[in-house]
């Protein structure tokens, strides 16, 4: 597993919001998808707001690696299955950065949480 660059670590984690695009089998990109983003330590995670319908989703778990892209920081990135993994933590982040949001509570609904990813650069 690589580690995150801290400058590029700290730069999305400040973004409100992130763009994300998986890899398909022929090696081409999805089309990008806005999602929310959250750092536990030196860790960065994402969940679907729709659960497991969310289409971005599937398709990250289907390859497992994609691309990552904050203002101006894009990283080719593995998605990592973490559901369960620091879970309070990130439900903590989650309220701390977007608390105003009245979509807090979907985004750490158990639905949600099902769909934990820990990103990683690759």
């Amino acid at each position: 597993m690589a580690d995150w660059n801290p400058t590029e670590l700290t730069r999305i984690g400040a973004t409100a919001e992130v763009e994300v695009s998986s890899l398909r089998e022929d090696g081409t990109l999805t089309k990008p998808v806005t999602i929310w983003a959250v750092t536990v330590g030196d860790e960065l995670y994402v969940r679907s707001v729709r659960g497991d319908a969310g289409a971005w989703w599937q398709a990250a778990e289907g390859r497992h690696e994609g691309r990552l892209e904050a203002g101006d920081v894009g990283v080719d990135v593995t998605w990592e299955d973490a559901v369960g993994e620091r879970e309070e933590e990130v439900d903590a982040a989650y309220e701390a950065k977007y608390g105003p949001s009245p979509h807090v509570a979907a985004i750490n609904s158990p639905d949600a949480k099902a769909t934990t990813i820990r990103v990683v650069p690759r």
